[in-house]
Parts: structure tokens; sequence; C-alpha cells
């Protein structure tokens, strides 16, 4: 994985997170790491992401600029690690950028990146429906719609991103219930609903996010990282 002096935050997401996994259902692992200040300078910066594996696991690593790009789009992936109960590595710049996780949100950004990433897999799901696609790759694709349109929805109306469904048992249902309809037309009914439901809620988001504390905080991380040698502040902690 990596470095873990430069890891500023790192959590179990994906299924496990979820409470979708099943017996055969990988560990997915992400994390926000620091790349050295005096690194990102020069004509041919370093790749601001890595994929690599702890204990043979997916895992997926954003250097903290592209993180937080990411976040103020509201994309979801890069979003959820900010809203974990738990975390395996936490440092004070990562409780920091916890503490500042609402000032990355805007109304229309979660509603488009949300609903967007729905409608992405339901496509996928839809036009999927042939006899070489593996029936859990369908019962999955299934299952992280309904994810999405119900997070995207809590957090549009509440202003907080809930990680843990609340009934798994209906996810499972609704994957199962793709294996023999091609068209996914539960999920269709799904992705109108939600839709729906978008248009009439009153949403407790800001039209745009605030940005200053979260310039701020990255200023501070890159002085505090200037050279190869981590300040204090930065460094990880495993918990």
């Amino acid at each position: 994985m990596a470095d873990t002096h430069r890891l500023l935050l790192e959590g179990i997401v994906g299924s496990t997170a979820y409470g979708l996994a099943g017996p055969t259902s990988d560990i997915d692992y992400a994390g926000i790491y620091v790349e050295p200040t005096r690194n990102l300078l020069g004509l041919h910066p370093p790749t601001r992401e890595t994929r690599q594996g702890r204990d043979g696991a997916d895992a997926t690593y954003h250097e903290i600029g592209k993180a937080m790009r990411l976040m103020l789009s509201c994309n979801p992936t890069a979003t959820e690690i900010l809203w974990l109960d738990d975390y395996l590595v936490e440092t004070a710049f990562g409780r920091e950028m916890i503490e500042l996780r609402s000032c990355f949100l805007s109304a229309k950004r979660v509603r488009d990146a949300f609903f967007g990433y729905a409608t992405s897999q339901f496509r996928r799901l839809a036009a999927g429906g042939s006899p070489d696609v593996p029936a859990a790759r369908r019962a999955k694709q299934a299952r992280h719609t309904l994810r999405l349109l119900w997070q995207g929805y809590e957090l549009y109306t509440t202003g907080r991103l809930p990680i843990r469904v609340p009934d798994p048992e209906r996810y499972h249902a609704l994957g199962a219930s793709v294996q023999g309809d091609p068209g996914a037309a539960a999920v269709s009914r799904l992705m109108a609903e939600y839709e729906t439901r978008f248009d009439s809620a009153v949403t407790v988001l800001p039209a745009e996010p605030d940005e200053a504390p979260l310039d701020d905080l990255l200023q501070r991380v890159r002085r505090a990282h200037l050279d190869s040698r981590e300040a204090d502040a930065g460094r990880a902690t495993a918990i």
C-alpha cells in the first residue's frame, strides 16, 4: 500500500462497509496520502493516485490534492472515506479533513454525482442482459444502483452521508430480481422513483461548497510536507 508515513487516512470501504458483503466478497481499502511538496514542483510530478494491495486486497489511494478535487465534485467513491465509522490510519490532518467534510458539499453537485453514478450503473446493468455477463455482476450492479440512490438522497436532504445500509436484505433481493430480467425493470422503476423524490425534495445543502477552510488546510499540509520528512502533525498513526 502507500507509504504509511505519508498516509493521512485509510479505511475499509466497499461492500464490507455497506453491510452488503457476502462469503466471496473482497475487502476493499481506500486512503488519502500526501506527496512531498517538492516532488510536485517539477515538470513531471508523480502520478497522484496509486492502486496497490493490502494483504492482496484491492486498495485505492488518492493524493490529497486529487482527493480534495474529487470531493469538491462530490464523487461518491472519493467522498465516502470522510464518513466512515472507523479508520485503520488517522492523522491530525486526516481528522481535520473529516471535521471539514461538510465544506465539500453542494446541492447540485451531490445530486448530479450520486444520481449520475447510479444512472451509469443502471445503464451497464440494462445493457448487460446477455448470457455471457455473470449473474453475480448484474446483481452487484443492481445493489450499487440502489445504494447510490439512497445515499445521495440522504446526503441531499440531511447533509450526512450514511455508509452502512439499514436493510441489506432489500438490496440482495433487488440483485436477485435482475437475474431473470434483462431490462432490469425493477431497477428502472427505482430510478424513476428517486428522480421524482429528488425533484420534490428540499435540500439542506448550500448552493456552493465552502472552499476557504479547505484551501487553508491544503496549504498547511503542503507546507508541512515540503520535504520528504514529515512534520509531526502529519505523521500517520495506526489505530
